[in-house]
This record gives C-alpha cells, structure tokens and sequence, in this order.
C-alpha cells in the first residue's frame, strides 16, 4: 500500500513498434503521430510535474502545461501523452520546439492519450478502450493548451491514406483491448509516411559486406546517409559519375557520423533523389532511388 505521504512516481512509456503498413482488423484504435516531445504528466498532492520520455524532470520548461494540469479535475493522475508546438492550423511543428521550450512556453501544447493512474487506481491492467474512456473525463477534447487525442477505430488503411494526404508525420496504432506495459512492445505499432526529395552527393561509403551507402546533405548540412539500392546499371552509372567528380577531399568538414570512414569524395554538381522518413530529424530508413548532374 503506497504511503499517502509519497509522491508519484515516473512510469516508463510504452513504445511503439515500428511498421510497413497499419493493421487493418477492427481491434485496433488509430490515432495521429504527433511529432513532438513524448511527456508524462503526473499531478499528485504536491502539485504537477512534466517528465521526459527518459523520466527527466521538464516541469520549468513546461510550466504553461503544468499550471494547466493542476486546474484539471481530479486529486491525483499519470496522464501519457506528447509535447508539440502547434502551427496555428494544430499541425505539430517540431522545429519550433526548442525555441518554444526557451522563449514561448505558453505555445506549447500537450495532447493526451492514455491514462494510467487516476484518484489512487492504477489503470494499467484495463483495456485501452476503457482507459481512454477514463481520459476523457479529466482533458476532454479541447483547443487549449491541453488536448485530448481523437481515435478511430478499425480502418487503418484509410487512416493512412488520410494521414499521407494531410503531409503529417505517420499514425500510431493501438490494441483496442490492450494493456499498459513499459518499453517497446506491440501492443501498440507505428506507421511512418515516406518521402522522396532531393539532395546534394557529398560522397560515397563503401565497406565490404554492406551496401554502399551515399553521404548526402540539403540546404548545406548534412542530412545523413541513404542506402544505395539502384539496379546494377544505375550503380555502374553512379560509380562512374563519382569517378568523374571525384575530390582528393570533402568541399565540406567532414561530418563526425563519418569520420575515418572509408569515402569517395565528390565536387558539388550530383544530386540524388531519396527516398526517408517523414518527420525524421535526420535521415532513417533511406535510399537513393535516381541521381542526376554533371
């Protein structure tokens, strides 16, 4: 029996596992995948506080969501949900996080979506179904600082069709009868929108065993590496276009990610079309489909 005197503590987040394609069964919840920050909120009778994924405390960074929290009905709750920093059409804007966090914290918002402890009950062991239930109560949907996630349930694959239309990052699957259990589990499944855009070849990494792999950057900085997947005509061209416009060394500092590996540097003039992950902060998942220049 937990003493009256303690305050709650941090619950470690259930993760989702990464997909191809949503379920389409009509067990399944569907909700948008918010491109933020993943933040517990807990309110106890200490007053509230904001916790990281990795359970850091962020309560003075998030002190507008904070005060929030402790105007919500209810004594005491572990509310799971994620930080965004919403474009004024509600669309998550990751890139403005960090500013928000430091000049504009009344910007932010916090959209919840489960609920593991309410007014002295663990919620864990209930259905998902049933927990979301209980969220509503406290958060209800609202345009304020503090939201509550709509679902839909059953139809993944029109979920996703709408979520790729809408330009936003990817959806979040959830067993409709699940549980809450900490770390990466698949009970709930995420499926990421891909795109395809173009960046400037910096080089070429080649290790034996692997696939070779093209260090690319856009709008001058580098964006990572994209696996080189072309067919055996498209990769004989490319060797030879590298060979072209090999460079003794890179016409940029050499980015930390590769250093000491074995590269073929190349002039600036050959731009590779990739295919990524949407929302991904640096290249995941990528590879180069066509290359073009000189």
């Amino acid at each position: 029996m937990r003493n009256a005197s303690e305050r709650l503590k941090f619950i470690r987040p259930l993760e989702p596992v990464q997909v191809e394609t949503p379920p389409v069964s009509d067990d399944w919840l569907h909700e948008i995948k918010y491109d933020g920050f993943r933040t517990e909120l807990i309110l106890d009778w200490a007053g509230a506080r904001a916790f990281t994924r990795t359970g850091i405390d962020w309560s003075k960074r998030y002190w507008p969501v904070v005060d929030a929290a402790e105007k919500l009905p209810g004594r005491a709750f572990i509310i799971d949900g994620e930080m965004i920093a919403p474009d004024p059409d509600g669309t998550p804007n990751f890139h403005e996080m960090h500013s928000r966090m430091a000049w504009n914290a009344e910007q932010l918002a916090f959209v919840a979506f489960d609920i593991l402890y309410l007014d002295g009950q663990d919620l864990r062991a209930l259905p998902l179904i049933e927990r979301k239930a209980k969220l509503w109560h406290p958060v209800k949907p609202a345009k304020g600082i503090i939201q509550y996630s709509d679902h839909v349930e059953g139809g993944g694959a029109a979920f996703f069709e709408a979520i790729v239309k809408m330009g936003l990052e990817g959806m979040v699957s959830k067993g409709r009868e699940s549980p809450y259990r900490s770390g990466k589990l698949d009970f709930w499944v995420k499926t990421k929108c891909w795109e395809i855009g173009d960046f400037e070849l910096l080089g070429v990494k080649r290790e034996p065993g692997k696939p070779a792999a093209a260090i690319v950057a856009r709008n001058g900085c580098y964006a990572g590496t994209a696996a080189v997947t072309l067919s055996q005509r498209m990769r004989e061209r490319l060797w030879q276009r590298v060979q072209l416009a090999k460079a003794a060394k890179p016409h940029r500092p050499v980015p930390t990610a590769v250093a000491g590996a074995d590269v073929e540097w190349v002039r600036p003039g050959i731009t590779g079309q990739v295919k990524f992950l949407r929302g991904e902060h640096k290249l995941r998942h990528a590879s180069l489909q066509n290359f073009r220049g000189k």
